[in-house]
């Protein structure tokens, strides 16, 4: 099995025999393009549905991070089978595992929630609260000015807007106000996707030696 990111009008796989494509749009957003390059009768076509099967269940429980996996081309192109042994259970779980594995070491990129944020404070408190929105790793997008006030727009990840609520009252004293709404999906800076890959790996090998005691 070979994955690979997907992007839309991206040319088919190179170096295969590409014998099928299957286009899926994914519930949570995103897309998967599943390709049969298979030659020579290695896998049976029959057993090819339940290889999907696997892969969906993968990308939905999340092979890093537990979250959901998008936008990716998986193509597969070799494999063995038993004539007597081999079921759709087994080909489902060996695609499970071998898209797990190929994501795990493909060095995935993680997405991380987008909102767009409108903060409306007085113009003499405007510093500080462009300040606080840029700690928090927020691109600001522009301003308005509405009589004494002005209308920051920024984008800020989620994960910084824990505790954003009582900080903004604090910072101004309760005189401004916000909102916000989700925007989108973009990657996650690189420093702190490795940090995150660090947590996960050791929380896995915390797990790993919990199920040893």
């Amino acid at each position: 099995m070979r994955i690979e990111p997907w992007v839309e009008g991206m040319p088919d796989p190179s170096g295969l025999n590409v014998r099928g494509r299957d286009v899926h749009t994914l519930d949570w957003g995103g897309k998967l393009v599943f390709y049969n390059c298979i030659v020579g009768g290695a896998i049976d076509a029959r057993f090819l549905p339940s290889i999907f099967k696997g892969v969906m269940e993968k990308m939905h429980n999340g092979p890093l991070t537990g979250s959901y996996a998008r936008d990716i081309r998986v193509s597969v192109y070799d494999g063995k089978m038993h004539a007597v042994d081999s079921n759709d259970i087994s080909f489902k779980i060996a695609g499970l595992q071998a898209f797990r594995q190929a994501f795990q070491q493909a060095d995935p990129q993680i997405l991380e929630p987008i909102y767009r944020v409108e903060v409306l404070c007085p113009d003499d408190l405007t510093g500080a609260v462009m300040g606080d929105l840029q700690s928090r790793r927020a691109l600001v997008e522009g301003m308005d000015s509405e009589g004494h006030f002005q209308k920051i727009i920024a984008k800020v990840p989620l994960a910084e807007m824990d505790g954003y609520s009582s900080s903004l009252r604090s910072l101004t004293q309760g005189r401004a106000r916000f909102n916000m709404r989700f925007e989108g999906y973009e990657p996650m800076p690189f420093e702190l996707q490795k940090k995150t890959d660090g947590r996960i790996r050791k929380r896995e090998c915390g797990n790993v030696k919990n199920a040893e005691m």
